[in-house]
């Protein structure tokens, strides 16, 4: 009976731990599917190299307020309206709206999702 009650208090001792392990893998899945998401949201990613998509990302990271994160992307869709200009292709004249992701209101593609055709 004693082994038992050791045995059952190692187990519920460890379950925190485990639960912590399990709670940090979630969040590193979470965090790659941002970042994901961060790659598909680039206007006119289809149109630039791995290299230029990582130095646009760069600058927004080390963009230090929203309106200069906000200045990057207009210049950065000015240049990309440019680019599809010169190689015959079209971009909307307005940057895609900004959102949260998936979630409610974010940029998916279900209903109320999209870029509201």
């Amino acid at each position: 009976m004693l082994k038992k009650m050791i045995l059952l208090s190692v187990i519920i001792g460890t379950m925190p731990f485990s639960l912590g392990i399990a709670g940090a893998a979630e969040q590193e899945r979470s965090q790659q599917q941002k970042q994901i998401q961060t790659q598909e949201q680039i206007y006119g990613s289809q149109m630039m190299t791995p290299q230029e998509r990582e130095e646009y990302r760069l600058r927004m990271r080390t963009a230090k307020t929203a309106e200069e994160r906000e200045q990057i992307r207009k210049e950065h869709h000015e240049r990309m309206k440019a680019l599809a200009k010169e190689r015959g292709m079209t971009l909307p004249d307005e940057p895609p709206a900004r959102g949260g992701g998936m979630g409610p209101g974010g940029g998916g593609m279900g209903p109320g999702g999209g870029r509201g055709r």
